[in-house]
């Protein structure tokens, strides 16, 4: 058997009451609740990011495609172009496209009761997929397109319905705006629906119908639309996809993804990743420094027995192997105690939801949490590494003490 490993188990295990005893605890504690916190930070930031970024593609997808106009915004009325089969071909066979939808948008007024919100009417067909969205519906149901001329329902925002104290199946006035021409015509369309995504700016901004009624409005062709959105196999690879769609789309057509378009939140959960590397360096300087002065204390403590152990022909790093085993012990109990604890708050909060938050500020109203086992295990076993190699220094005090002095140290 190991005498160095035999040695620190007995040590370890001596349930002899010491000052070294309470300071190996506060060290498992303080090192338990740095991988908890990493691994809670981890979690809740890989949540907010996934959650609120799916909100964003489920209503616009991953990539846009639609006509170059310089200088124009990029939340606007789109100028009309036709729909290309040969291109259509081209995008769906693109490597990482799952699916490929037209849309048009339409600035709009919404009259009720003399109350009145500006909008963006955004047209679809009857082939769009409202999977993503009808998750987010809260009252009534995802607009019927079985009208041969135009659907004339409507599906509003949550916060779109309260400003203007509309409910489920009723008659608004929605007045559309030719900027171009300075004039303006109205219809009258049937709330089919209420739904939240809980991104209040966006939420209530859009109100979703029928891209015939753009296309009447505008005296548009039948095949003519504003454009295309575009969802990717894996959203990570948007930008990749956008930058192969330019060299293939026609001269006057341009693909962005919608990190361009909404730059202001993914630039808001990229502060996240900041605020998670600052946390995990923070509880990584926690329990090293915890461990560290853990790891002088008891060699000070068993000062005598190094110095015995000396005199009787040990090595010093026979000795320095004692207390790393110790110490390595203390890092893995708090590593182990982290790592359930952490796991234990994360799966708390994914059945209970017992964290609340402001919607109106987070975009969620629970606070979401994604668990990647990959990522739990590099804390896990990172901490324990990093751990370890910092446990040395403090082990090279052993080469400095001389037997004669240290058996005579009280």
């Amino acid at each position: 058997m190991n005498f160095s490993f035999t040695i620190a188990r007995r040590i370890a295990l001596n349930r002899q009451k010491s000052f070294s005893r309470f300071i190996i605890r506060l060290s498992v504690a303080a090192t338990a609740l740095s991988v908890t916190a990493m691994i809670v930070t981890i979690s809740f930031v890989n949540g907010f990011q996934k959650t609120i970024a799916e909100k964003v593609f489920s209503f616009w997808g991953h990539i846009r495609v639609q006509q170059y106009e310089a200088g124009k915004s990029l939340i606007a009325e789109e100028s009309p172009i036709q729909r290309n089969d040969t291109v259509e071909y081209i995008i769906k066979h693109q490597e990482g496209i799952k699916q490929v939808q037209v849309f048009a948008t339409k600035s709009a007024v919404i009259e009720k009761n003399k109350e009145i919100e500006g909008i963006l009417f955004k047209g679809i067909d009857e082939h769009y997929d409202s999977t993503q969205l009808k998750r987010f519906i809260k009252e009534g149901h995802w607009p019927a397109f079985s009208d041969s001329v135009y659907s004339k329902e409507i599906l509003i925002s949550a916060s779109l319905a309260a400003s203007l104290q509309l409910k489920v199946k009723d008659t608004l006035k929605i007045y559309f705006i030719s900027p171009a021409q300075g004039t303006s015509t109205y219809r009258k369309l049937v709330v089919s629906g209420i739904y939240k995504t809980g991104i209040e700016e966006y939420d209530k901004l859009f109100a979703i119908g029928d891209i015939r009624l753009i296309r009447r409005l505008n005296n548009w062709q039948p095949n003519e639309i504003g454009g295309y959105e575009i969802f990717a196999t894996d959203y990570r690879k948007m930008d990749t996809i956008s930058n192969q769609l330019m060299n293939t789309l026609p001269n006057i057509w341009v693909s962005r993804t919608i990190r361009d378009v909404f730059p202001n939140i993914f630039d808001w959960l990229d502060i996240q990743d900041v605020n998670r590397n600052v946390i995990f360096t923070i509880m990584s300087v926690v329990a090293i420094i915890n461990l560290i002065t853990c790891l002088l204390i008891l060699v000070l403590e068993r000062t005598r027995m190094v110095g015995i152990l000396k005199a009787v022909g040990a090595k010093d790093w026979t000795i320095q192997k004692i207390f790393l085993y110790q110490a390595s012990l203390i890092a893995l109990a708090g590593v182990g105690i982290g790592l359930f604890a952490g796991l234990g708050i994360c799966w708390l909060q994914e059945l209970t939801g017992l964290i609340k938050l402001d919607e109106s500020n987070y975009y969620v109203s629970e606070a979401p949490v994604e668990i990647i086992g990959w990522q739990i295990f590099f804390i896990a076993a990172g901490t324990a590494f990093i751990c370890f190699c910092s446990l040395i220094i403090p082990t090279l005090l052993i080469r400095k003490i001389q037997p004669v002095k240290a058996i005579q140290f009280r």
